[in-house]
């Protein structure tokens, strides 16, 4: 499996948008399955198609999973 394009936390915004770095995090799917802090590893993304929130969050992703911090080898 590739390492994902980006890992960060959870964050949540003003306006109550769950954000990591430049990306918009479905909200659903962190609503039901994370927690703001959590690490995570961002897989994929596509271009942000709400125009509400596509000037603070240009991509959008939701293909996430909490972030496997083992050491390589």
């Amino acid at each position: 499996m590739s390492k994902g394009i980006y890992t960060g936390i959870i964050e949540k915004d003003a306006n109550g948008n769950y954000f990591c770095g430049e990306f918009l995090l479905d909200y659903q799917m962190v609503s039901k399955g994370f927690n703001l802090g959590d690490k995570i590893t961002i897989k994929t993304s596509i271009v942000n198609p709400s125009d509400k929130s596509y000037a603070d969050y240009p991509k959008k992703t939701r293909n996430f999973a909490l972030a496997n911090d083992k050491p390589e080898y």
